[in-house]
């Protein structure tokens, strides 16, 4: 039988692709000359050092939490490479920029929508219903969110290297040559993509929130708050499921997270295809170990 592949994901930076494989981490970037950067650590997971937080629940919490801090190191460096920053972002800039990202998605995802329930007490007392309507204005305000950023134009470009991200890593689970040629015919959409994980978590805290009943507010928010690991952990497994999977039912369940894709995925160029083999190729397990470098290539 065929040995199973690693697992191996991505997220889209600034002109360019973060690759994620065993143990490696990789950033590809187009810089203004039109020479590829690219930059290759070595990347060890908690769950390595911690085999506890390797279980089931626990994991996707600690990936999440992983992939955040490494997606904004990607992210400082490819604005750095590809000439929007004079220097990347320092650890504690890093920390920082999290944070303030992380307090606008409870004010917008769950301050906003639980505050605005209030509004229906008075028509519904069933605290279900209340849970319910507050639930799906989450999922509205999220899906506007992503419609209203899908518009921007410095936006659209990253999402043009989404999509060579995801048909870069279709092609490698394919076990196709990595060719921009042949990376070119697969599709931009992914089963275990960021945004299939995002709305999962949404549709996870709709159905667990329904049966908290209706507190006072700030009770309402700080119970959605601390339950957040817990929605992150379900979802994580959903999807982890979903993407190996074969069941034919799976496609169903994932296909509303693979028609939002086509709003966070762009058709990619030549070009850009070309960067996210670079990123991808750098964290293939077939390569050597190595220590945190960068290369150049024209």
């Amino acid at each position: 039988m065929e040995a199973k592949k690693p697992l191996v994901g991505g997220q889209a930076v600034i002109e360019g692709v973060m690759m994620k494989g065993p143990g490696r981490l990789a950033t590809a970037v187009r810089e203004p000359s039109g020479n590829i950067v690219v930059r290759e650590e070595s990347s060890r997971s908690l769950g390595e050092r911690y085999p506890m937080l390797k279980k089931p629940m626990l994991r996707g919490v600690v990936i999440l939490g992983e992939s955040l801090v490494q997606g904004m190191k990607a992210l400082s460096f490819s604005a750095q490479a590809a000439g929007e920053e004079g220097e990347e972002l320092s650890n504690r800039e890093i920390v920082l920029t999290m944070l303030f990202a992380l307090g606008l998605a409870v004010l917008l995802f769950v301050i906003v929508p639980t505050y605005a329930a209030k509004y229906i007490h008075s028509a519904v007392t069933d605290p279900r219903l209340l849970n319910l309507f507050e639930g799906i204005l989450r999922l509205v305000i999220f899906l506007l969110y992503i419609g209203a950023i899908s518009r921007m134009k410095d936006i659209q470009r990253v999402f043009e290297y989404h999509g060579a991200e995801h048909k870069s890593i279709h092609a490698y689970e394919a076990g196709v040559p990595l060719t921009v040629e042949e990376v070119q015919k697969f599709s931009t959409l992914h089963p275990r993509c960021g945004t299939n994980f995002l709305l999962i978590v949404m549709v996870v805290s709709i159905i667990l929130f329904a049966f908290l009943g209706w507190p006072d507010l700030w009770l309402r928010i700080a119970t959605r708050v601390v339950l957040l690991p817990l929605v992150a952990g379900i979802a994580y497994e959903i999807i982890r499921f979903a993407g190996s999977s074969k069941a034919a039912w799976v496609h169903y369940v994932i296909l509303p997270g693979l028609w939002l894709q086509k709003l966070t995925t762009r058709q990619p160029d030549d070009a850009q295809v070309e960067v996210a083999i670079r990123a991808l190729l750098a964290v293939l397990p077939e390569q050597e170990p190595l220590a945190e470098k960068e290369t150049v290539s024209a």
